[in-house]
């Protein structure tokens, strides 16, 4: 049974005045348990506003959203429960930072949860290990942290409260390559770790490429694309040519394909094009 589920889903901001806009429009998708899923669009696509249903920030126009087979809104009084299950990081979480240390501020959802203060020092803990920082940062106040720290703690008080569900919108935006790279070894990790269902929403598909079993495309409010990340990369000009950019190395093999060397394989990261030309030189050598 999908974790997550959709049924028609529609969203229209200021309905019924001038400013009418739909911004998801129509939309039906099943997310499996323990998956990474990918969701790209560019600006306007929908995407921001689809995940705020999945964890009953916003209410569907129409449509329903289904959370282990339940419609989420079917109840009001679990919505509470629903936003534990599903963890929303927001772009720039590290905005939201407010408490006096580190610790406190991982801790915050923890004692949301009504948790005992024992569970929460133990997730605590086993949390601020599992972003790549020492124990000692918990004494510490988070405004004394760079910038990458601060990202770094401000996802960690989401994955603390453990929830089924985490979705992380833009989570490497505004990062340097370094800072980049520690933010999806973390989400790496975590989902190695506890096996969790995990959404993440980017406009870089070289984010994602790497380690997304599936990709969503949103395009115009509705879905342009949703399947494995290898099929959606087989469709590398069409997404291109709805205004997203992919992979340099994709782009490469593209116009390689155009020169008439065709590796026959979709490419989509520099391990996997290492792969492929060395399977198509030792083919070319007989080997």
């Amino acid at each position: 049974m999908a974790v997550l589920k959709t049924e028609e889903l529609t969203y229209i901001y200021s309905q019924g005045t001038p400013f009418e806009k739909t911004a998801v429009d129509h939309v039906n998708l099943e997310i499996k348990e323990g998956e990474i899923i990918g969701i790209m669009g560019h600006t306007g696509s929908g995407k921001s506003t689809l995940i705020q249903h999945f964890n009953a920030l916003l209410k569907p126009t129409s449509g329903k959203v289904y959370l282990d087979g339940r419609d989420i809104w079917a109840d009001k009084s679990q919505i509470r429960e629903v936003r534990f299950k599903v963890g929303l990081v927001f772009q720039y979480p590290e905005y939201q930072i407010f408490e006096e240390t580190v610790y406190k501020d991982i801790a915050f959802g923890c004692r949301n949860m009504r948790l005992s203060e024992n569970e929460i020092k133990r997730r605590v803990t086993e949390t601020v290990h599992d972003i790549g920082l020492p124990e000692e940062i918990l004494s510490c106040s988070p405004f004394e942290l760079s910038g990458g720290q601060k990202r770094r703690v401000a996802i960690a008080g989401v994955m603390a409260m453990n929830p089924r569900v985490l979705i992380l919108d833009e989570p490497s935006a505004g990062l340097d390559p370094v800072g980049r790279k520690r933010i999806f070894d973390c989400i790496k990790a975590y989902h190695k770790k506890t096996k969790n269902t995990i959404l993440i929403v980017s406009h870089s598909m070289e984010d994602i490429a790497t380690f997304a079993d599936r990709i969503l495309v949103m395009n115009k409010a509705g879905i342009f694309c949703f399947d494995e990340t290898p099929k959606v990369f087989s469709r590398a000009e069409e997404i291109s040519a709805i205004g997203l950019d992919v992979p340099q190395i994709t782009r490469i093999f593209i116009e390689l394909r155009k020169h008439g060397i065709d590796f026959g394989e979709e490419v989509y990261t520099v391990d996997s094009a290492r792969e492929v030309i060395l399977k198509y030189l030792r083919k070319r050598q007989g080997v």
